[in-house]
């Protein structure tokens, strides 16, 4: 089997969020065969430049160069990585947006029968687990081919102030994940 090339979509736009901390993380120490690559331009470090979608923009001769650039990411990856925080019950509004952007052209865009999983960390005793499954929901009705992997829903409280690499069992839950969804894309 090649190299399967993952990208990480961070919902979160904070730069020291837990969950871009946990997309660092699976680019760090990803299965042998495996590459992450972290895609910034949704936010964090000052990259969330993706206007509101707008069919209107969404000509050829008006795409925003930040949507060209994430549906190009998109393509070019053999697989996906979701990680998202849970707002108000639901996924953030960044990520609903890049979900639409992404979802155009309507069944052949960049991410038709794209293997994805969808995980991460929030506050609360679930960690998120109604806005993963939000994600999971949208991300499918926009064509990829969502995989159910292990379930990694984390609450930050777990974690005990400590960053996500000094769990033994967040590196094992991510590993997991990332080898289901490889095997997907291979």
């Amino acid at each position: 089997m090649s190299d399967i090339t993952v990208l990480a979509l961070v919902g979160s736009l904070r730069a020291a969020s837990v969950n871009r901390q946990i997309a660092a993380l699976a680019a760090e120490r990803a299965p042998a065969g495996i590459t992450v690559k972290l895609y910034q331009g949704l936010g964090g470090g000052g990259l969330g430049d993706l206007p509101l979608y707008n069919e209107d923009i969404d000509t050829p001769a008006d795409l925003p160069a930040s949507a060209a650039t994430l549906r190009g990411a998109v393509a070019h990856a053999d697989a996906i990585l979701v990680m998202t925080p849970e707002y108000n019950g639901s996924i953030p509004g960044g990520l609903k947006n890049a979900i639409d952007w992404l979802s155009r052209p309507y069944g052949q865009n960049a991410l038709s029968a794209k293997p994805l999983a969808v995980i991460g960390a929030s506050m609360g005793q679930y960690g998120g687990v109604w806005a993963h499954d939000e994600a999971r929901k949208s991300f499918g009705i926009a064509g990829a081919d969502v995989v159910d992997a292990p379930a990694f829903s984390l609450p930050i409280d777990a974690l005990g102030g400590k960053h996500p690499r000094e769990s033994d069992d967040v590196v094992a839950r991510l590993n997991d994940v990332l080898t289901k969804l490889a095997a997907e894309a291979g």
